[in-house]
């Protein structure tokens, strides 16, 4: 690459700044200081390291660049703007605005070259995390000699609030672990944050010893705020060490330039003003009073992007269809991987039991997973720790090396919200299909994740075993009970509460089918019985969210009993029960709200007749939001309360899981109980 004129580099970071808080003081709201601070160490790596193609985004063997300091969006869109991706002078005015391109916080899916949805601080860390396991993966699987199909870097820009958030420690902690050293993080250490100086809350950590610590490489740049060059040589010795991550710390001021705001609380969110843009513009030495110059030199010179992308995709689509030649097999299935499909017979392995035996749905799961991974090579997971009892461990694979890339059994330790952020950077970046696993009270942990996976509509798949009170002896601590109703709030997540081995195995047929929405199955650790299906309707009706699994005998139901889960079984004895006193009762298995609630009013009709309003709903968990299908009559039983310490069947008796309380609701209802 030519050496650049170090007037027009100062130039074209100064264009970075000034495009920035232009469009943050039109929308009257943002975030100006990133901008100004970080515009240098910006420049340095995309001008001179980035491979990228702004006129093809997706282009597989792309550099990834995440702005985990969401905040300083404006940054992200300026060097968009100005080296050629989609994204006009008009998208750059509308910043913040309805239905703009360049919303507070980027979105990915909304701005070509977004790569990850970004904003709450510390995601964008194990995102890429996510994304440099990802690309490691895929060189071990798709690489073969003289053929380097995958390779490329994932850099990170933070700041202090990044690096103070907990999912950040158990990002870089498992990042320096395994040694994925082609994760760069670029630091952009100001010392401010929103309330002022980070003396008054991270003043005693020394960052450097940390990630030192943390078995990373750690280089310093002590001035962030006018050292391109030296931003450069860093990224650069970064690129040298393959063995593990590395950290660029960058000494910048937050608002730099701005005579009265730099170096101030008052410039990380909030616009600068008429008058203080004009006095930065002033101090920068800025050609232009006008808003939103961009002059025609810094446009060429950012524009090379273009030229230079387009010469690097050109190598690689040539290098493709040589790759093709050599290895026909492994280049169909590398598209297949990219596209997410599944390749033929993928689930022509997939367990069954007999009918009555008893089988814990996450044994079921868990069998069900390790038959499609073993037809589906981009299949690729873990769990906090605890995969002999989420059942989630591959066999027959080996442990994730980041050094190779082999190995499909991710150990994330403890560190759940960490495994949630790090799963949705594996399937931001594609060719890979993530599914991550703990027990179900620690889905808290993960939530933020869980959140943004939805938003975002990633095929993440969550496996949250030990579902309920009947966890036993381990106690409240460790008995969910809010958490399935919390978890179905999330919209776009979709929830499965399997009600035996054959819904847990059509659950994962459906997860993996599945493209674009985050699954979740929440699933026992107790032995469930394996419902008969030739006396009731098959599986595979799991797919449509809800189904008659038991009709009433010779008449019309007069009552309906909905379950999930571990509480099917004893509505179908409830029924039995109550068929015997001739009492007509239909009993619906609803493994998913949301999947029912996505049928048309027709199926849903047919499932529960409006006209039928006695109804009791049971469940092993908090009774709120039952009353979307049981109505303001109908009754709920659950758990209202947090579990017990003792074993498993007896807490599901003293909490009235039984067939009992069940008879005695539908008997109440049709007037025929106290």
């Amino acid at each position: 690459m030519k050496e650049t004129d170090p007037s027009l580099v100062q130039k074209s970071v100064n264009t970075i700044r000034t495009l920035s808080i232009d469009a943050i003081q039109k929308a009257n709201s943002g975030h100006p200081g990133l901008p100004l601070g970080a515009a240098p160490m910006a420049y340095a790596l995309w001008a001179r390291h980035l491979k990228h193609h702004p006129r093809n985004p997706d282009w597989p063997d792309r550099d990834r660049f995440v702005l985990s300091a969401g905040h300083g969006s404006m940054l992200l869109y300026s060097l968009l703007h100005l080296t050629g991706y989609d994204l006009s002078m008009d998208d750059i005015r509308s910043f913040r605005q309805w239905g703009s391109r360049t919303p507070g916080h980027p979105e990915a899916h909304m701005t070509p070259g977004v790569e990850c949805t970004t904003g709450p601080l510390g995601q964008g860390i194990a995102n890429g995390v996510g994304m440099a396991i990802t690309e490691r993966h895929l060189a071990y699987r798709f690489n073969r000699k003289e053929f380097d199909l995958v390779n490329h870097y994932t850099y990170v820009l933070v700041g202090d609030g990044d690096l103070m958030e907990g999912i950040s420690s158990e990002a870089v902690s498992y990042a320096g672990h395994l040694g994925l050293g082609k994760l760069i993080l670029l630091y952009d250490s100001n010392d401010i944050t929103l309330d002022g100086p980070t003396s008054l809350s991270f003043s005693g950590e020394d960052v450097k010893a940390r990630f030192d610590a943390y078995g990373w490489q750690t280089l310093e740049v002590k001035d962030g705020d006018h050292d391109v060059d030296g931003v450069d040589r860093a990224i650069r010795e970064a690129k040298e060490d393959p063995s593990r991550p590395s950290i660029l710390l960058i000494k910048t001021t937050i608002g730099f330039g701005s005579p009265n705001r730099g170096g101030k609380s008052s410039a990380h969110g909030s616009p600068l003003g008429d008058e203080e843009i004009a006095l930065t513009k002033e101090a920068l030495g800025w050609e232009s009073g006008d808003p939103f110059h961009v002059p025609d030199d810094v446009r060429d010179h950012m524009g090379e992007a273009v030229t230079r992308g387009a010469a690097a995709e050109k190598i690689w689509n040539g290098l493709f269809e040589r790759y093709e030649k050599a290895h026909p097999d492994l280049a169909l299935q590398w598209k297949e991987a990219l596209a997410g499909n599944l390749p033929d017979g993928w689930d022509d392995d997939l367990p069954s039991w007999e009918p009555g035996e008893k089988v814990a749905t996450r044994s079921a799961a868990g069998a069900a997973l390790h038959a499609i991974a073993a037809r589906v090579p981009w299949l690729i997971g873990g769990d906090a720790d605890l995969s002999s009892s989420t059942k989630t461990r591959l066999p027959n694979e080996k442990s994730f090396d980041a050094q190779t890339g082999e190995g499909r059994n991710l150990h994330f330790g403890v560190r759940e919200h960490a495994m949630g952020g790090i799963a949705n950077g594996m399937a931001y970046h594609g060719g890979a299909q993530p599914f991550v696993a703990t027990f179900l009270c620690f889905s808290d942990y993960m939530r933020g994740s869980v959140r943004l996976a939805a938003m975002n509509k990633l095929p993440v798949r969550y496996v949250w075993t030990h579902d309920s009170i009947e966890v036993g002896e381990d106690g409240p601590t460790h008995q969910p009970v809010e958490h399935v109703m919390s978890l179905r709030t999330i919209p776009g997540l979709v929830v499965f509460r399997p009600a035996d081995g054959g819904e847990s195995v059509e659950a994962w047929r459906w997860a993996v089918q599945n493209r674009d929405r985050p699954v979740a199955l929440i699933l026992s650790r107790q032995g469930l019985p394996v419902i008969d299906r030739k006396r009731h309707p098959r599986a595979r009706n799991l797919a449509r969210g809800g189904y008659v699994l038991a009709e009433a005998s010779g008449k019309a139901p007069q009552a309906i009993i909905i379950a999930t889960g571990s509480e099917v079984a004893p509505a179908l004895e409830a029924r039995e029960e109550l068929e015997n006193e001739g009492f007509g009762v239909r009993v619906v298995s609803l493994p998913s709200w949301e999947l029912f609630a996505d049928q048309d009013q027709a199926y849903r009709d047919a499932v529960m007749p409006p006209e039928i309003d006695a109804r009791v709903s049971v469940e092993a968990g908090v009774t709120l939001g039952w009353e979307r299908w049981i109505g303001l009559t109908g009754i709920a039983i659950g758990v209202d309360r947090f579990g017990a310490s003792a074993p498993g069947p007896l807490v599901r008796e003293k909490y009235g899981l039984v067939a009992k309380p069940i008879v005695d609701a539908v008997r109440k209802l049709a007037g025929r109980g106290e």
